[in-house]
């Protein structure tokens, strides 16, 4: 072989720089439009049911959409805390029901202490309840991190627990009409659930304080960094000096804590408390937080991103109700939507992957 023909050899043998320039952003491009797709998919699901029905976007409607979106965006900022750390809570829908069970037994029975009945007034009642939903959350951390239960199967026992004493607070009963009493000082309840301030839901208030305050936690602080950092490789963070019992033990009462602030919102919403409520509310919270970005794995994905998705379930939801589909049927489509979106978000991580291979 001459030498001109063995030149020729090695410049066929190598990778076209133009070729390779082309295909890192075409890759880029892709990246980025997938990097949006939760609000492209917000946007599409409104354009679509707005046409398919006359009030999609009546006030009304929109009112009662904003309620739905709040119960599951709620319960979503708790979960992404503990998705982000590689654990996953299945209880959150039984505390739902416990917390607001626990107020209903406050307003309307009180707490017997010697020979006096104590009651509480909204705020204490609201605190109690909140702090129960921590307290559960703590028991699902101790056994995830001290006994070594996996989260899966901790939780879930926990939602058969946390349910059955829910229902055994009142024999399976409801506690109705929790307007209280002006005597007993334990009126305004109802404020949690249907009051307004500046033209705005005390749910939505609750919702953007909830939002911004986790945002600035998990962004800007340490605890934030340590959550990311434990659910990126948790051997490593322990090695590194985290405390990752501690962390995850804080996660999960986070965790319980939004899912008792659901349960108020709901209760103070109908003035009943049932302890059923919150039945299946995980899987919606779970799915919010898949379809926001978050991996499942752990280690990357956002709570604004979560709190978007958790406007996408909603809204296909209530969309879906309104064009008259078979609950059956809107199962199927919202199974279908969160495998695609999981889909969609590994082919963004293979698409970075290669950008990052093209690169080197």
């Amino acid at each position: 072989m001459t030498t001109s023909n063995r030149a020729n050899t090695s410049v066929q043998s190598l990778p076209a720089k133009p070729d390779r320039a082309a295909a890192y952003w075409a890759s880029r491009v892709t990246v980025s439009i997938l990097k949006l797709r939760i609000f492209i998919a917000l946007f599409a699901i409104v354009i679509v049911f707005s046409l398919a029905t006359d009030n999609f976007l009546s006030t009304g409607n929109m009112l009662i959409m904003a309620k739905h979106v709040t119960i599951v965006a709620i319960l979503s900022i708790g979960m992404t805390l503990v998705i982000l750390t590689g654990g996953i809570d299945l209880s959150v829908g039984s505390i739902v029901g416990i917390s607001g069970m626990a107020a209903g037994y406050l307003l309307l029975e009180g707490v017997k202490i010697g020979h006096h009945i104590v009651f509480f007034n909204p705020f204490g009642v609201a605190l109690i309840a909140c702090v129960l939903g921590a307290l559960i959350g703590a028991i699902n951390g101790y056994l995830i991190t001290m006994l070594n239960v996996a989260p899966f199967i901790a939780t879930l026992g926990m939602l058969y627990v946390v349910r059955g004493a829910a229902l055994l607070v009142n024999n399976g009963s409801t506690y109705a009409d929790l307007e209280g009493n002006v005597a007993l000082g334990n009126t305004g309840f109802e404020f949690i659930g249907n009051g307004t301030i500046l033209g705005l839901s005390m749910p939505v208030w609750i919702l953007i304080v909830l939002a911004a305050v986790t945002i600035f936690v998990a962004r800007k602080t340490p605890l934030g960094r340590r959550i990311y950092a434990i659910g990126g490789n948790e051997q490593a963070a322990r090695f590194s000096g985290i405390r990752t019992n501690r962390v995850k033990l804080f996660v999960y009462m986070f965790s319980g804590f939004c899912a008792a602030i659901v349960g108020l919102v709901i209760t103070a919403q109908l003035q009943t408390a049932h302890p059923l409520t919150g039945q299946t509310f995980e899987l919606n919270a779970i799915a919010a937080v898949v379809l926001g970005g978050t991996a499942l794995a752990g280690g990357r994905g956002t709570v604004f991103g979560s709190v978007v998705g958790a406007c996408v379930i909603s809204i296909l939801g209530d969309g879906m109700v309104m064009c008259g589909i078979s609950d059956f049927w809107q199962m199927v489509i919202k199974g279908l939507v969160i495998i695609f979106a999981v889909v969609i978000d590994q082919l963004q991580q293979r698409l970075q992957s290669r950008m990052v291979s093209l690169t080197a």
